[in-house]
């Protein structure tokens, strides 16, 4: 299976579950990544992506 593939089939299992707990787990995974990726990061990288976000959240003009 291709990984377009499999996306797709981790999708419609999620969808037909109501299982509260394998949710939570999904989700508890994804948090976990994210927080490695930051970590990885210079503190400058994370410098300048925390003034990005502040500029966002005012208004201002984000150049990309």
């Amino acid at each position: 299976m291709d990984i377009q593939s499999e996306k797709l089939e981790l999708i419609k299992l999620l969808l037909e579950t109501n299982d509260k707990s394998i949710i939570e787990s999904i989700k508890n995974i994804f948090k976990s990544e994210k927080k490695d990726v930051w970590k990885e990061l210079s503190p400058e990288e994370q410098e300048e992506i925390d003034l990005g976000i502040q500029e966002a959240n005012r208004g201002d003009k984000v150049d990309l």
